[in-house]
C-alpha cells in the first residue's frame, strides 16, 4: 500500500493546480478542434486514447520510467542521455518550448525542496535544459513517490489536461468531461504497462499528423493555448 506521505506527494505532483502551466497547452488538440476533427465527446475519446497509446505510452512515459530509475540510482549519465533524447524528439517549436517551460517551472519547485542528497542534485544540475519528464522524475524520487505511482500520476495528469481542453474548447460539459476521463482508466493502466515493458529500441513518437497540427497551431489565427 502506498504510504500516506508518498500518496500526498503524488497527489501534489499530479494536481492541475501545480504551478507549471500545464493548463495553457493543448498539445495539438486545439488545432484538431479548430479543423473540426474533434467536435463531440464521441470524437474526443478516440483522439485522446490514440495519442495516449501511440505517442505517450510509446515514448514520453517510457522515458519518464527510465528517468525515474536513473535518478533513483543516481546515474548521472543515464539522466543526461534520456534527457537529451527526449528534447531531441520534440519535433516542433511549440512542443519543445512546452516541455522546457514546464520543466523549468517544476525544477524551481525541486530546488525549493532543499534536497540534501548530493547525488540527486548532481544529476539535475548537470543539465543545460530540463524538460518536464526529467524534472518530474527528480521530484518524485526526492519525495519518495514510488516509480509505478509516479508513472500513473503522469499519465493521469496528461489525460486530465486533454479532457479539460475539450471541456473548454469543444465545448463539452463538466459531467461529460468527467465521464470521458473515468472511461479511460483501462487505457491509462495499459499505457503504464507498455511504458514499463518496452525495450529501448521499441521507443517511438512517430506521429506526423500530430506534428503537422502542432506546426499549424503555431500560425493559427485565434487560439487559447500555447501549443
Amino acid at each position: 500500500m502506498l504510504a500516506a506521505a508518498s500518496l500526498l506527494h503524488l497527489l501534489q505532483l499530479s494536481s492541475p493546480s501545480l504551478p507549471i502551466g500545464a493548463y495553457s497547452y493543448s498539445q495539438g488538440l486545439e488545432s484538431a478542434i479548430e479543423k473540426g476533427m474533434v467536435k463531440t465527446e464521441a470524437d474526443a475519446r478516440p483522439w485522446i486514447t490514440d495519442q495516449l497509446q501511440h505517442v505517450v505510452a510509446h515514448f514520453e512515459a517510457p522515458i519518464l520510467w527510465r528517468l525515474l530509475h536513473a535518478f533513483a540510482a543516481r546515474d548521472r549519465q543515464a539522466v543526461l542521455d534520456w534527457t537529451e533524447r527526449f528534447i531531441a524528439a520534440r519535433d516542433t517549436a511549440e512542443f519543445r518550448a512546452e516541455t522546457i517551460q514546464m520543466g523549468y517551472s517544476l525544477g524551481k519547485l525541486v530546488a525549493d525542496l532543499n534536497i540534501s542528497d548530493a547525488g540527486l542534485l548532481a544529476c539535475l544540475q548537470q543539465l543545460p535544459e530540463v524538460p518536464l519528464p526529467t524534472a518530474l522524475a527528480c521530484a518524485a524520487v526526492a519525495l519518495d513517490v514510488p516509480a509505478e505511482a509516479a508513472l500513473l500520476g503522469m499519465l493521469f495528469s496528461w489525460a486530465e489536461n486533454q479532457v479539460l481542453v475539450c471541456v473548454k474548447s469543444v465545448p463539452l460539459g463538466q459531467v461529460a468531461g468527467q465521464r470521458l476521463l473515468l472511461s479511460m482508466r483501462p487505457e491509462l493502466e495499459a499505457a503504464a504497462v507498455t511504458a514499463q515493458t518496452l525495450a529501448d529500441t521499441e521507443l517511438s513518437n512517430w506521429s506526423p499528423g500530430l506534428s503537422l497540427l502542432s506546426m499549424q497551431h503555431e500560425v493559427q489565427y485565434s487560439r487559447l493555448y500555447r501549443s
